[in-house]
């Protein structure tokens, strides 16, 4: 695509923190926006917990048709992304519920994607056109070949249990957010999600102590390419 702006791509395991670096990109990276790719399919599996569609075969359903299907819309707000279900903007409790990231974990890996990800090479390139991406999504590189930069955000099993746990306020136990989190990156890995791809940057941040120091670790791999570096 014949375009100066940069898409940064990025992805990881459950619980890595991967919202929160990319929201303290978005203050670091000029003339940026942030793209919650993954928020789509979120919406996606929360309209089908919400409906009857909650009962039939996974494997026999169009990713892109149930999106049209539940009038889900995507808008820029403040520069970053949110979704609308039939004209109604959906919080993000509801999105990052428990439920629904399981729900996504198991749709996703069964579901037809093809149209979703034509879909979407096609709203990064419309937000390209004027912005710098900060994409935030799963299977980014299969979905869009011409990521600029491609992050993979990992960190001990233990640190992201702690994560998590504190985003769920301290409601949910520690063993079940552990067990949650293993079933998700099961499910995640067998679906392909976590595959590694010549042009990946790995970074883990289990010895980070801030979503500050995070950030550092990413704009590091981008030396010299933003002007807003720590």
């Amino acid at each position: 695509m014949e375009t100066g702006n940069i898409v940064i791509g990025i992805e990881g395991t459950v619980g890595a923190g991967k919202t929160s670096i990319c929201r303290n990109l978005l203050k670091k990276i000029d003339n940026s926006i942030l793209l919650h790719g993954g928020n789509i399919y979120r919406a996606i599996a929360y309209g089908i917990l919400k409906s009857n569609l909650k009962n039939k075969k996974f494997e026999n359903l169009d990713a892109f048709e149930i999106m049209k299907k539940m009038g889900i819309e995507i808008n820029l707000f403040d520069r970053e992304t949110v979704i609308y279900m039939n004209g109604k903007l959906l919080a993000e409790e509801d999105l990052q519920s428990e439920k629904a990231s399981m729900a996504v974990s198991s749709i996703s890996n069964v579901a037809n994607n093809k149209k979703l990800y034509e879909f979407g090479r096609g709203l990064i390139d419309n937000y390209r056109k004027d912005y710098n991406v900060i994409l935030s999504s799963r299977d980014i590189v299969k979905m869009y070949p011409d990521v600029t930069y491609h992050f993979f955000i990992n960190a001990s099993l233990e640190e992201r249990t702690n994560r998590k746990f504190i985003q769920y306020n301290k409601q949910i136990p520690k063993e079940e957010i552990k067990d949650m989190i293993q079933k998700r990156d099961e499910l995640q890995e067998k679906s392909g999600y976590y595959k590694i791809y010549p042009q990946t940057k790995v970074i883990d941040i289990t010895n980070c102590k801030n979503v500050e120091a995070s950030t550092v670790e990413v704009l590091k791999c981008m030396k010299g390419l933003v002007k807003n570096e720590i």
